[in-house]
């Protein structure tokens, strides 16, 4: 089966996604169907040709073909009506909303498309930031401290010390977070985050903290788990750290972890998936202080899909997109109406 990498979707990470798929189309080696999702919902056939980003931001690709999400899959609109593009299993690489939040995942499981990528449950939860540390309370895995404040009721945004960290609570790709060093500087820092959403997350600002990501997936039975990363950075990673190197697609070699902390990452890790990650490659951001492992993010969708942490990317994706979970289907027979209707006559 062809695989379809669908990329875009109406965020503020929208131009993060084509990057992104600009990158895998150099790693992954089997044929592959590109699917724009533009900002206003709207799919597009991209040539292979066309994979650039100049394309893109010069929308261009209003010259595409449009296509249509219909039952079983993409079709094009013909003379006579419809025709599919074929039976496809979909890349989910739409990052931040649209993507993330759960809409594609549901939209692909109402019309019965294979996908690669979380399921909307779970997308929920690893988007919004509030609710991961709830997703990370229900699996047993620490996190840090915070508090939560939308922005009518900015004003009990206090924090007992400083420095805190101040994030949107439903975007990623560390847009609109600050560090904040003292009170003076906190209003400011809340402006920016109020700019991409209306409630943020304040954590404690940990000095020297050691950082480790972690990407993997099942497939079969067991968990395949990516190189050890140790991103290196000064202060936290800002959006242009994060990004600048965002395209990268060589291999990461592993940090020189510990073996006893590694298994401890792994653990963690091997928590957070096995909640309902199935069928999607996903990365956890972990700290880790005094030798105890806390969870900072879930990315449902990393940048790249974190291939450059995996040694064989493609037979990961490979192994994925064959150890899909199997939706349940609802057989529907009216048992109950009829036996209503049997009983009492007419309904």
């Amino acid at each position: 089966m062809k695989k379809a990498l669908v990329f875009g979707g109406n965020s503020y990470e929208h131009e993060i996604s084509i990057v992104s798929a600009i990158a895998l189309k150099k790693v992954i080696k089997k044929e592959l169907i590109f699917i724009f999702l533009d900002e206003s919902g709207e799919f597009w056939l991209i040539d292979d040709a066309n994979m650039k980003s100049t394309y893109f931001a010069k929308r261009e690709y209003r010259k595409a073909k449009k296509l249509f999400l219909l039952k079983g899959g993409f079709h094009k609109k013909t003379l006579f009506g419809f025709e599919s593009i074929g039976k496809v299993c979909v890349i989910n690489l739409v990052h931040g909303g649209d993507g993330e939040d759960g809409r594609l995942a549901s939209m692909f499981d109402f019309y019965g498309v294979s996908f690669v990528g979380p399921r909307t449950e779970v997308s929920v939860l690893s988007f919004n930031k509030l609710y991961t540390k709830a997703l990370a309370d229900m699996c047993g895995v620490k996190a840090l401290a915070y508090s939560f404040v939308t922005k009518k009721a900015r004003k009990l945004a206090k924090p007992d010390a400083y420095p805190v960290i101040v994030k949107p609570c439903r975007l990623g790709s560390s847009i609109g977070v600050s560090v904040v060093k003292s009170e003076k500087e906190l209003d400011y820092a809340l402006d920016v985050a109020f700019e991409f959403d209306d409630a943020v997350l304040i954590e404690p600002f940990v000095e020297n903290v050691r950082e480790f990501n972690v990407a993997g997936a099942r497939v079969g039975s067991e968990i395949v788990y990516s190189n050890i990363e140790e991103p290196k950075k000064e202060g936290y990673l800002d959006f242009e750290k994060k990004y600048l190197d965002f395209s990268r697609t060589q291999e990461v070699a592993a940090a020189g972890v510990e073996e006893q902390l590694a298994a401890k990452l792994k653990e963690s890790f091997a928590k957070i998936y096995s909640f309902g990650f199935d069928g999607a490659i996903i990365r956890c951001d972990f700290f880790v202080v005094d030798n105890e492992v806390y969870l900072n993010e879930v990315n449902p969708i990393p940048g790249s899909l974190a291939n450059y942490l995996f040694g064989d990317f493609n037979a990961l994706l490979e192994g994925v997109s064959h150890s899909l979970p199997t939706p349940r289907r609802i057989k529907v027979d009216y048992k109950y109406i009829n036996e209503i209707k049997s009983a009492k006559g007419k309904l």
